[in-house]
């Protein structure tokens, strides 16, 4: 017969197991969980125009405003040599002035509708969003079809773009201590390919640019079969009939759309370092080349990094909760078409040396490996993913640039197809695309400061821990 005091323990952890099992029989099923994705999808209606444009319509109920996400399949892959930086600083142009809207016609007309407006480059697309009243809906399609179909690129509006460009990649990245050569040797892993050099470009490059050549890139990528345009909210009855009437008469080009292949990369151990004068810490870049977007374990390898690195209950954030070994550490994994990359970026505490952080961030992928995740694991990884979409579906320009990003392959299913691969992943998924995609190698940077912070930073790595924090705080 157990004592008084293990009974009390013992009857203690039945307590905890219990609320625990209360709390997990609580939780909605992923698929009531889902649900809403599958109602809204049964709102959205999908049009093709006779050019090839394509086109989603989501009426939402109770909106007094509407979204519009136009997104082009260029980016940094479609540029030629000598031409990095151009679907960045040409999205920039597309702010500056059509044909009918001279200047910052553009800019001035949505500020004086109440609208706002933005857009982004990446390696293989180009987005351009706006929300505004809805009853400025038609007044926007016109505005939007003119600066994609008729830009106006003066010399005057060249230079003054690529002084913003510049100015911004300075700020942004060539004054930044390790950025740039961080990047470069990063893109270098797949020098040659489409994605082996950066969006942003090069400072030579960029300022080489003209209104001819700059005409040229828009001649050549920005076409209507290469345009997804989503809109949502509250939507008029004419909404098809008003963007056939700004958009159908865009002629397609006879010359086929750019096809890119998947990558082939070698999966090796790569090192490799950067000195930097101004760096103020030493620093450490992991980096493991994955799959891309379209590849059939892409969904297996969102769940391993979401595992891994990507939220508060993520295995670095419990390696660093029982030991703290960063002062910090962040993850931006980059997912293109037909490459991913998944990397890290950690600065060490001053008892930590670059050596042991590595150690122990590749032994955290060696447990994920040859140990998997339990079924409550995943389906906690789902469920994460999943609450993250549904947050998407609350913002009418998350939602908008959510349907113009769609796939390909998820035309007719935007929103529940990308759920649907996310669903099927099992345990050996993810055990097996850890073994075969992060297992093999991985890519290791050590960002190095001046020699004697480097030193300074070894003494501290052989002092007692007490009083390594203590000078860790003084010198930091």
């Amino acid at each position: 017969m157990p004592s008084p005091t293990r009974y009390s323990l013992l009857a203690c952890l039945l307590s905890l197991i219990g609320v625990s099992m209360s709390a997990m029989a609580s939780e909605p099923s992923l698929e009531t969980l889902a649900a809403p994705l599958y109602q809204l999808e049964q709102q959205l209606s999908r049009h093709e125009l006779d050019n090839g444009m394509s086109l989603y319509l989501l009426p939402l109920p109770n909106k007094q405003s509407v979204a519009l996400s136009s997104q082009f399949a260029v980016g940094s892959r479609n540029e030629l040599e000598g031409e990095s930086g151009y679907a960045h600083l040409f999205e920039h142009m597309l702010f500056k002035g059509s044909e009918n809207a001279p200047g910052d016609s553009y800019g001035q007309t949505m500020s004086a509708n109440s609208g706002y407006f933005n857009a982004s480059t990446f390696f293989d697309a180009t987005n351009y969003y706006v929300n505004l009243p809805s009853q400025a809906l038609e007044l926007a399609l016109w505005l939007e079809s003119d600066r994609f179909i008729r830009p106006l690129l003066s010399d005057e509006t060249v230079r003054n773009q690529q002084q913003t460009v510049l100015e911004e990649m300075a700020t942004t990245i060539d004054n930044q201590p390790y950025i740039r050569p961080a990047m470069t040797f990063l893109l270098n892993q797949v020098k040659g390919s489409p994605y082996g050099h950066a969006v942003i470009g090069s400072v030579d490059d960029v300022s080489a640019a003209t209104p001819a050549s700059l005409n040229r890139f828009h001649h050549d990528f920005y076409r209507p079969d290469a345009m997804q345009l989503a809109i949502v909210g509250d939507l008029p009855p004419q909404a098809l009939s008003w963007v056939d009437k700004y958009f159908g008469s865009w002629q397609k080009p006879k010359r086929p759309l750019a096809h890119f292949s998947p990558l082939a990369v070698e999966r090796q151990p790569v090192r490799g370092e950067i000195v930097d004068s101004r760096g103020p810490w030493p620093g450490l870049m992991l980096a493991w080349h994955t799959v891309g977007a379209l590849h059939p374990d892409a969904a297996a390898i969102t769940l391993v990094e979401d595992y891994l690195l990507q939220n508060r209950t993520s295995m670095l954030e419990q390696m660093n909760l029982k030991a703290p070994d960063t002062l910090l550490h962040y993850s931006v994994p980059l997912s293109m078409e037909h490459l991913g990359v998944m990397n890290l970026i950690l600065v060490p505490r001053a008892k930590i040396s670059l050596d042991a952080l590595s150690q122990r961030i590749t032994g955290m992928v060696d447990t994920l490996a040859s140990k998997g995740i339990t079924p409550l694991e995943l389906d906690q990884l789902k469920r994460r993913w999943l609450l993250t979409q549904l947050s998407k579906l609350d913002n009418d320009v998350s939602l908008a640039n959510l349907l113009s990003a769609s796939q390909l392959r998820d035309r007719e299913h935007p929103l529940t197809a990308p759920w649907e691969r996310i669903a099927a992943v099992t345990q050996e998924d993810i055990k097996r695309v850890t073994q075969h995609y992060l297992s093999p190698g991985y890519v290791r940077l050590d960002l190095l400061p001046p020699w004697y912070i480097r030193w300074g930073k070894t003494i501290l790595e052989w002092l007692p821990d007490g009083l390594s924090d203590s000078l860790e705080e003084k010198v930091l």
